[in-house]
């Protein structure tokens, strides 16, 4: 079995994880980033992908994954794990009906509660504690849905026709183009960037670059709002949805021994 992930705070990467280690593989996920990619993904007919979902749909950079790869699906069976902040309804099935576009097999799904990625959004924050009580229970649920997965009955999170709808009207709806295209509104702060270059390395569409003269960085208009940018920005000078970085978000930050 192969694990994939996309991840932006490293949320989807940690669940990935620590679903195939509690399912007795230790192989490391793989992800989409990962030059040789293509080469495992041929070499595997049994995958977990692992995944953030935005506004209850697909990140832009995987769903251009997915497509672009179309001919490597066919036949594979593929267990869906959807990594949430707030709410999906079907993040798990806005994925597997694409997959299926192309023939693979859905074996089943998991959504799993972890702490937000926004970093921007004052509304979106919780306390410490909370996020650390939101890891363990993921952890929790992780370890029944392995248990689960190894006696041939995974969960189907997300995948049903209700969930489809609690997706279409809970948020998909009405905010569709949000992951129909890149979003060119992310903002660097110009005062507050000290041309350190981490964003530039960061960003999974190179979206960022470095202005060597100015000595700050300048973003394009390719951005999948994975957050991986703004949330690791030493001096906080990067934002997305909101005016300023409320709390930087990522999980290392919530895990406890």
């Amino acid at each position: 079995m192969l694990g994939i992930y996309f991840s932006g705070t490293g949320n989807s990467k940690y669940c990935t994880e620590v679903f195939l280690h509690k399912c007795g593989f230790d192989a490391p996920a793989v992800s989409i980033e990962q030059p040789d990619i293509i080469c495992k993904l041929k070499d595997h007919q049994e995958l977990v992908i692992g995944f953030p979902v935005q506004y209850s749909n697909l990140p832009k950079i995987l769903r251009d994954f997915v497509v672009d790869n179309r001919e490597l699906w066919h036949g594979k069976r593929i267990f869906i794990i959807a990594t949430m902040g707030l709410f999906s309804g079907d993040g798990t099935g806005t994925l597997a009906r694409l997959l299926r576009k192309y023939g693979a097999v859905i074996t089943g799904g998991l959504h799993l509660k972890m702490p937000d990625s926004i970093c921007d959004e004052p509304m979106l924050k919780r306390p410490l504690s909370k996020n650390q009580q939101l890891v363990k229970e993921a952890e929790l649920k992780i370890e029944q849905a392995a248990n689960a997965f190894t006696k041939g009955r995974p969960p189907q999170e997300g995948l049903g026709a209700l969930s489809f709808l609690m997706g279409l009207f809970g948020q998909r709806l009405y905010f569709y183009h949000k992951t129909q295209s890149y979003s060119d509104k992310l903002k660097i702060d110009a005062e507050k960037c000290i041309g350190c270059g981490k964003c530039v390395q960061l960003c999974p569409m190179k979206n960022i670059s470095l202005d060597a003269e100015e000595n700050h960085a300048k973003p394009g208009n390719q951005c999948t709002m994975c957050y991986r940018c703004a949330n690791r920005c030493p001096t906080q000078a990067i934002t997305l949805l909101g005016k300023k970085v409320i709390e930087q978000c990522y999980v290392e930050k919530y895990l406890t021994k």
